[in-house]
């Protein structure tokens, strides 16, 4: 790992600070210039990209900051509390079961991407039959399927089922979080331009638009100027739901991890992880507060834009480890990816055109498999603050069917594999 010229986290935080200032700032000016400029470009999208290139080109180095971890443990909590609190709960169970179906059609996506990126990575380079001596690629492209569907604990699990080596899972981590970072801000371009998608798509956008219209109706009713007391208040409520989160969480894995061993033999140790846990109960607070009254009424002074300051951050820090430069060091392995990643889209799409679902349902589902709770609920964000919710829910799905799709996936890449050889 390469020392970046700014290592100090102090002053990379300051230079995220200012990158999302200037972003939001120059989004929000009305003249005709970045009026255009933000009609191609989404707010959202730089607000991740800019870190990535300053990450590439060595300015700073998301390995070597200690902002991400801050962000995902601290800041994704205590934003998931704040952006539910308004959240219509009977509103979004009306979206129906189609949200599920998309999902899942994202998961099967990956599941049988894989052994066509397999073969296609194989006929273009049979070199890789073997790779890094006797490994055989397919056991850490596995890896890759239990992070996509899943996440990172699923595809430690992967990795520990097939035996791939430390050094091709460091290969397949590189390919996996630079295609996934590619695809994440594929998603957040196309939620700048949904409608015209879900034209394509002959979607019915109703009840969104119904959740939408009326999250946005409280929201105009109940707003006014907030307080200093006020403020600290909505600080409070989403640190302090994020620290029980983290206290229950500490209590629990625990107890869980006395039963690994029954866990692994049904391949359900993937939940004997922290962050799992703070995610899922961060997310079932502000779903509870979402009942009481009281708590709804912080919405008023700034509760979803508090939790909207913590999204921005959040995605600056997932920016920052993209390294774009990665793809000359693992191009045929990148290529590899990026068909996995193609045939995982356009299964979804398929799915969402014949059963005519919204372009909101496509790029949540794709992110709650891909990219998991850190960042399906940026991506539903994206579309309304207070869908990032529906984003966290599919995303704990997915790392319940993790090890077992990952585990499907790869029994099927070693098929081909042999096949091929």
């Amino acid at each position: 790992m390469k020392t970046p010229l700014i290592a100090d986290d102090a002053i990379v935080l300051g230079l995220l600070v200012v990158v999302l200032a200037c972003i939001t700032y120059t989004s929000s000016l009305q003249s005709r210039f970045w009026k255009r400029f933000y009609g191609i470009v989404p707010s959202l999208l730089l607000c991740y990209f800019i870190p990535s290139l300053l990450n590439t080109f060595g300015l700073i180095s998301g390995q070597a900051s200690g902002l991400y971890k801050v962000a995902s443990r601290y800041l994704l909590p205590a934003s998931l509390v704040l952006l539910t609190i308004s959240m219509d709960f009977p509103a979004i169970a009306k979206l129906g079961p189609k949200v599920l179906l998309v999902f899942l059609a994202g998961t099967i996506g990956v599941v049988l991407g894989g052994p066509v990126a397999l073969a296609v990575v194989l006929s273009i380079d049979d070199h890789l039959l073997t790779i890094t001596g006797a490994e055989e690629v397919w056991r850490g492209m596995a890896t890759i399927a239990g992070s996509w569907i899943g996440g990172g604990a699923n595809q430690a699990a992967m990795k520990e089922v097939f035996g791939a080596s430390d050094k091709l899972f460091s290969n397949m981590i590189a390919v996996d979080v630079l295609v996934a970072n590619l695809w994440t801000g594929v998603l957040l371009y196309g939620a700048a331009r949904s409608q015209k998608i879900d034209a394509w798509l002959q979607a019915d956008t109703s009840a969104i638009q119904q959740v939408q219209k009326r999250i946005e109706a409280y929201q105009a009713r109940v707003q006014r100027k907030p307080t200093l007391p006020e403020t600290m208040l909505v600080l409070a409520t989403g640190f302090g739901s994020a620290a029980i989160a983290h206290l229950l969480a500490g209590v629990m894995v625990p107890a869980l991890q006395t039963h690994e061993d029954w866990l692994k033999a049904i391949y359900l140790d993937s939940i004997i992880s922290s962050f799992f846990w703070v995610v899922l109960i961060a997310t079932t607070i502000g779903l509870g507060l979402s009942f009481w009254q009281p708590a709804r009424q912080l919405e008023g002074v700034g509760a979803s834009q508090m939790g909207s300051i913590f999204v921005y951050f959040l995605v600056a820090a997932i920016g920052m480890q993209m390294d774009i430069a990665a793809i000359v060091a693992y191009p045929v392995l990148f290529l590899g990816g990026v068909v996995w990643m193609l045939f995982h889209a356009g299964f979804t799409l398929l799915v969402a055109w014949l059963i005519k679902a919204p372009f909101f349902f496509v790029a949540v589902g794709s992110q709650a498999n891909i990219g998991g709770a850190a960042s399906a609920p940026i991506v539903a964000s994206a579309f309304h603050p207070a869908l990032a919710s529906v984003g966290v829910l599919l995303a704990v799905i997915g790392y319940g069917l993790g090890t077992y799709g990952g585990w499907i996936c790869g029994v099927i890449m070693q098929i081909i594999f042999e096949a091929m050889r």
